[in-house]
């Protein structure tokens, strides 16, 4: 990974979820983790929240944060399997306007270097929604780990190159839509 020696960094405020029906404050080691990764990166963790595996949930609390200007980013852990209480996609696609494909494909392909073929039970799934970048991680800590270090904090690095997330933040707030 190359940087650019142009601009600053940008420092990104980031609403973090754990999505768990057994997680409290005090066990959720993997929310612990992406909070860490994200202050020790320079960035401000302004929110972040408990909830079980309830679509409604998910999506009223997303939808609050995608209409806070003060939130650029929501990181999720959780919820990204294949059990029926597993719901973290169904909650958050349909609040896509762009969905990342790359960022699943790319998580499955790092993981399987770590996990092997178990990398596939992951449903996890990356987009924007309307203003705002969305990431949805898997529930493990090692999964976390790779998510962020490999691929989220690299792309919410604004000065990674040759082109970061950061850095079309601004392009995705302001571009017009087309016209059809």
């Amino acid at each position: 990974m190359s940087k650019k020696t142009k601009g600053p960094f940008v420092a990104l405020n980031v609403a973090v979820l754990t999505v768990s029906d057994t997680r409290t404050r005090e066990n959720d080691t993997s929310g612990d983790l992406l909070q860490e990764r994200l202050t020790a990166a320079g960035h401000k963790v302004v929110s972040r929240v408990i909830l079980k595996d309830d679509v409604e949930k998910l999506r009223a609390q997303l939808r609050a944060w995608i209409a806070d200007k003060n939130v650029d980013v929501v990181i999720s852990t959780g919820g990204t399997g294949l059990t029926k209480r597993d719901v973290t996609p169904e909650a958050v696609e349909p609040l896509f306007t762009k969905t990342i494909p790359g960022f699943g494909e790319l998580f499955r392909w790092l993981s399987y270097e770590e996990i092997g073929t178990s990398t596939i039970e992951s449903r996890a799934l990356g987009g924007v929604a309307d203003n705002t970048l969305v990431f949805c991680l898997p529930g493990s800590t090692g999964a976390c780990r790779t998510g962020m270090d490999k691929i989220i904090l690299p792309q919410l690095d604004s000065t990674t190159g040759p082109c970061n997330l950061t850095e079309m933040l601004p392009r995705i707030r302001h571009d017009p839509a087309p016209k059809l």
